[in-house]
């Protein structure tokens, strides 16, 4: 028994410095291959950047990737949810499927900073022409996942598992009634054949400095309902307002009465609620009261019981206030995202991957972002982590870096190769603790 126990004792030693040597070999791998190839990641950004294209209209965008991806000797499928790209890297070892995403649609924005590679193309956005600009850094993400997909290519033979690499059209909206982004991915089946056992995502931020990442366990970003408010009122001479009723009167009382749910009515200790009215329209001449008025805005919520409520206390207030006043109020309420929650489990096992890409001293966590991200849908088929890549200037002060969605919008892409590193190293390290304590599915590789 001794000496079974002391020979076993040995086994498990040598397979641990194994692991712990590959592991070791696998990041000083993907460092050098990813620093070497940063003069591309920085070429291919700035050639999206200067060539933006707005939300499923990424035609010559998805071009460009899908030609570097056959390139590559991936299996490329294209026009997926309209302009969409997935390809798919089978590797030489046995391990889990783990899907990396990357948006790639630009915003009706006129860029405002004096670039060599600055954006003057217009486009049609809803008939009229507009100024396009990547005004959210998705450029930097398709230059990414691009790097990514030539550095584990390299490494096929030991890659473990699957690697699905998704370029998706529409993250900011589809115009109009048109379907798109993340919801017709998902639709079209792009977490399936293969069925995806995680996937992973990041966004750059304007400010947080270069090179650093930030992440929050659980409920990360914020859902993203559009509402509006039609208020129905009867129309009179602006000389004789009591004989009709006044729908401009009874939105702005609305308008009001939307903050107490914010205010008055909302737990706000368990998550923030944001509810704003961006556009009032009313009425055609000053002499003349409106029959109509129009509301429409926003609600961000970090909580899926809270966005439902929130939707339903909306519908009471409007529709009571108009009441009151003798109008009517028809409330409608569109969702464009669900909360983007990042998986618990998944999120504390794969930090380390983080840190090893950027240094443990660039990782840190960070309070939920009411902002939001259509990759939540992702999350509702595989277990998901989504995380904040900086690429604000050293120097400058986070609270005057120019917002995303603006026309100042800067990122400084001397570190792209960062993100590049931290997808590398999720892939390996997400297969290497799967396998090990025994919970993949599989243990052959996907097909």
């Amino acid at each position: 028994m001794r000496s079974f126990s002391k020979t076993a004792w040995y086994l498990l030693l040598l397979i641990s410095t194994t692991t712990t040597v590959k592991a070791q070999t696998n990041i000083s791998l993907i460092e050098q291959k990813a620093s070497a190839i940063l003069p591309k990641l920085i070429e291919w950004r700035r050639y999206l950047h200067q060539h933006p294209e707005l939300s499923n209209r990424e035609y010559k965008t998805a071009e460009y990737v899908a030609a570097h991806l056959k390139m590559l000797g991936l299996e490329v499928q294209t026009g997926i949810a309209k302009t969409g790209v997935v390809a798919i890297l089978r590797g030489g070892k046995p391990g889990p499927v783990v899907a990396l995403r990357a948006d790639m649609d630009a915003l009706p924005v006129l860029e405002r900073a004096d670039l060599p590679f600055k954006s003057t193309v217009t486009a049609e956005y809803l008939g009229q022409t507009v100024p396009v600009m990547h005004a959210c850094g998705h450029d930097s993400h398709v230059a990414m996942l691009m790097g990514t997909a030539e550095v584990l290519s390299a490494m096929k033979k030991d890659v473990p598992g699957t690697v699905k690499f998704i370029f998706q059209p529409a993250e900011e909206g589809p115009p109009g009634d048109e379907e798109g982004g993340a919801p017709l991915m998902v639709k079209e089946g792009v977490m399936d054949n293969p069925k995806v056992d995680a996937i992973f995502g990041l966004h750059i931020e304007a400010d947080i400095e270069v090179g650093k990442f930030e992440y929050k366990p659980g409920a990360f970003m914020a859902s993203s309902d559009w509402f509006t408010i039609r208020v129905k009122g009867k129309q009179s001479h602006g000389s004789q307002p009591w004989k009709g009723i006044d729908p401009i009167v009874v939105a702005t009382e609305i308008i009001s009465g939307l903050q107490t749910i914010v205010s008055r009515q909302t737990e706000l200790t368990k998550a923030p609620v944001v509810i704003t009215v961006g556009k009032f329209h009313s009425g055609v001449r000053p002499n003349i009261m409106p029959e109509e008025a129009l509301l429409e805005g926003t609600i961000r919520t970090l909580d899926p019981k809270m966005q439902q409520e929130t939707h339903e206390r909306i519908r009471k207030i409007a529709t009571g206030i108009a009441a009151t006043m003798g109008a009517t109020a028809e409330v409608n309420v569109d969702t464009k995202t669900l909360v983007t929650v990042n998986d618990p489990e998944l999120t504390k096992m794969m930090v380390p991957s983080l840190e090893a890409a950027a240094g443990k001293e660039n990782v840190s966590d960070r309070d939920w972002v009411t902002g939001a991200e259509d990759f939540s849908f992702y999350g509702t088929k595989a277990p998901a982590f989504f995380f904040y890549l900086g690429g604000m200037p050293k120097g400058t002060d986070r609270k005057q870096a120019p917002p995303h969605h603006t026309p100042d919008f800067y990122i400084d892409d001397s570190r792209l190769d960062v993100g590049v590193k931290a997808f590398c190293q999720l892939v390996f390290d997400y297969a290497r603790l799967k396998l090990g304590n025994g919970k993949s599915t599989t243990g052959k590789r996907s097909s």
